[in-house]
């Protein structure tokens, strides 16, 4: 039996919902929404495709005024094979709130099969015929032309008839007849409608360095989202409930920033307020407070009641996405494909737990850790394009472009000693994190792992200034270093503070080996330093355990990470 929508606009209430691929763009950040924020009442994917698709290279996701964004992510997500499993294990779990699973596909046939194969987990599936940055054949180049998306519409209804999930097309907003098209999908079989998707593209110029931000094979095109979105989905919104009747349900989104602005959505029509661009204003720990503030403000305003805007004073008016530029003063080679590369300038303020991103225009972005705020250090080592670029062609005098920094600060464990355990270039975090340590007046001992032969530490010297340091060469064997962890246990003590910075399989390895030994997981930290393509809370790439490092800071207990499965 097919499923009914539980809400609708004449209610006078606001019904939150997120948006495709903002914030719930994996399983593990939808629990933690589901625990933490009960405010939100429908939780959407991001768009799944049958085949993996990696999407495009970064940056993928700007900001060239405070609140106007542009993204251009190009349908990233790992595929059916990978993404419908989690969902699954998610609804075994309890989850019980309304899940909307975003699918993309070029061809009518993907999408019978995406949606077949995730039926069983969705209450509702929505259909991505508007992405505006995406290859030829997907995304708007359905939504934009009636008689393609009322074909696909056709044939996919006929072909899942017998599904219980619901049928919604998400529509763009880069058409003039929007209204007419969703009428005649709706005629055709879709069940609701979403909307608004991105506008545009267009090219977003960055100011500092006056080159396009965004990276893709449009020329750097990419979709607009945020505040100067938000009138232009009202319109559509608005055509939309006009054309469609009271009775078809419309999930709206676009540029919601306030209470008023979700007040507005449903005025012009919407049965729900997706939530999206605005949380790349706001702290992670600050996420359930703004969506209840929202919720309530906005039913106030709905009825005519005076609000005190107590949700928009947790969003902050400061442009997040704002480059800086730097010139390269020096290039130092600490092996064939690690170097240190000096800037012409200092981020004194940095802090442990925190990174930026470096930039260079038509090669690419990548989140770094700062090794030494002054001089402005980084150490890089040769892993793709972007690091491989800086090693073989970055030369001294050149410009690049930082961005940040994001995290938060090292939640330092009362301690009277530490002993903090590096491999490979996570020295590049030791060393911030020795200036807290020592702020706090606690004694540390350092131990660093190399894949180098004769065991030479990248920053011996400055780490040095802070304590007992050795560096260990693996001499064929992955992890030596974690071999001297008895002894070193013996002199620092069970009771103290242990800091574990590195890949995560060498931290996993030493965390089982501290908690062999007696070691209370509360006392042992880790530096989740996990992929990111926003560092603003957007992606979600960087989740652990629910938790954004680019929010929360990199560091996190063990005993958090194992509660959360994390590790």
């Amino acid at each position: 039996m097919k499923k009914s929508f539980p809400m609708g606009h004449k209610e006078r209430k606001i019904h939150l919902s997120s948006v495709s691929g903002v914030a719930t763009t994996k399983p593990e950040l939808i629990d933690w929404f589901d625990r933490y924020v009960p405010s939100l009442e429908i939780f959407t994917t991001k768009s799944f495709q049958v085949k993996p698709n990696s999407g495009n290279r970064e940056p993928v996701i700007c900001e060239t005024e405070s609140g106007n964004l542009g993204n251009s992510v190009g349908l990233r997500n790992p595929g059916l094979e990978k993404s419908l499993p989690p969902l699954v294990t998610l609804r075994e779990k309890g989850f019980s709130k309304w899940l909307n699973v975003s699918l993309s596909a070029d061809n009518p046939e993907d999408f019978i099969t995406l949606i077949k194969a995730f039926d069983p987990v969705a209450d509702s599936v929505e259909l991505n015929f508007s992405c505006p940055h995406a290859k030829k054949g997907f995304g708007a180049s359905i939504g934009s032309d009636k008689a393609i998306a009322t074909e696909y519409v056709r044939k996919i209804h006929e072909a899942t008839k017998d599904r219980s999930s619901l049928l919604f097309i998400k529509l763009t907003p880069n058409v003039d007849n929007i209204g007419e098209i969703a009428k005649a999908v709706v005629e055709c079989g879709a069940d609701g409608i979403s909307a608004i998707n991105t506008v545009g593209p267009i090219v977003h110029m960055d100011r500092v360095s006056n080159t396009p931000i965004l990276q893709n094979a449009l020329g750097g095109k990419g979709g607009m989202s945020g505040r100067w979105v938000h009138q232009r989905a009202i319109e559509c919104i608005r055509e939309i409930r006009q054309s469609v009747g009271d009775e078809v349900p419309i999930m709206g989104m676009g540029g919601v920033w306030s209470a008023e602005d979700a007040a507005a959505l449903v005025e012009a029509g919407a049965d729900t307020v997706g939530i999206g661009s605005v949380l790349s204003h706001i702290r992670q720990p600050q996420w359930p407070l703004f969506f209840s503030l929202l919720k309530e403000e906005g039913e106030k305003k709905l009825n005519g009641e005076t609000i005190e805007g107590k949700a928009s004073d947790l969003v902050s008016e400061k442009r997040q996405m704002e480059y800086s530029r730097f010139r390269v003063e020096e290039k130092k080679f600490h092996s064939p494909d690690t170097v240190l590369i000096t800037l012409d300038g200092d981020l004194k303020d940095f802090k442990a737990g925190e990174f930026v991103f470096l930039w260079i225009p038509g090669v690419g972005e990548k989140p770094f850790s700062v090794a030494l705020p002054s001089p402005l250090t980084f150490i890089i080592k040769k892993r793709g394009i972007f690091t491989s670029y800086i090693i073989d062609s970055l030369n001294v005098g050149d410009e690049i472009y930082l961005r940040g920094p994001y995290g938060a600060l090292v939640d330092v464990i009362e301690a009277k000693k530490a002993l903090v355990i590096s491999g490979g270039t996570g020295e590049a975090v030791a060393y911030p994190l020795a200036q807290e340590l020592s702020r706090k007046g606690i004694e540390m001992k350092f131990l660093s792992g190399t894949s180098e032969e004769g065991g030479r530490g990248i920053l011996e010297k400055e780490l040095s200034e802070y304590g007992e340091y050795r560096c260990v060469s693996d001499d064929g064997k992955p992890g030596r270093v974690l071999d001297l962890l008895p002894s070193y246990v013996e002199k620092i003590g069970r009771e103290e503070s242990y800091y574990l910075i590195g890949p995560e399989i060498f931290m996993k390895i030493a965390s089982r080996k501290l908690e062999e030994m007696g070691i209370d997981s509360s006392r042992i930290i880790l530096s989740m330093e996990r992929n990111t393509m926003c560092g603003v809370g957007l992606c979600g790439e960087c989740s652990c355990g629910g938790r954004l490092s680019c929010q929360w800071g990199t560091f996190m207990s063990l005993s958090f990470l194992k509660e959360e499965g994390a590790l």
